[in-house]
């Protein structure tokens, strides 16, 4: 793992939320994307070498909606930078990391994506990313 690539926070709106977030980290929203396949909205925050991604629910039957429902507001997942995100997989899984997704999938902010299961992590969503090449 090369560094903390960002760490996603649930939030219900961003009408409400993006503003909080930019006077609290004195910096501005830099970019907002949706990524459909996900039913999520994303914002991201440049904090140093760090990012902080808001992710909004698209569907309220959508992931992020149903974990607002079960937890409320706030951390959702931390995401680690790989080299390569296939062999990354790969090795975790031959350690017994159960994987959320068979083979990286798209993400936000030109990011390839994979999820390791919380029941296997101490009760945290990783995500590892790496940047897609194209």
């Amino acid at each position: 793992m090369l560094k903390v690539e960002h760490i996603g926070l649930a939030v219900k709106n961003f009408a409400e939320a993006i503003p909080l977030f930019e006077q609290l980290l004195s910096t501005p929203c830099y970019k907002t994307e949706t990524v459909a396949s996900e039913k999520v909205n994303t914002a991201f925050f440049q904090v140093g070498d760090t990012k902080i991604e808001l992710l909004e629910s698209t569907d309220p039957e959508g992931v992020i909606a149903r974990f607002i429902e079960k937890k409320g507001e706030g951390m959702h997942h931390i995401a680690f930078e790989v080299a390569d995100i296939e062999a990354e997989m790969t090795r975790l899984q031959a350690l017994g990391f159960q994987l959320l997704n068979e083979t990286p999938k798209k993400g936000a902010d030109n990011k390839l994506v994979c999820f390791l299961h919380p029941k296997g992590t101490n009760g945290v969503l990783v995500e590892l990313c790496q940047e897609r090449r194209e």
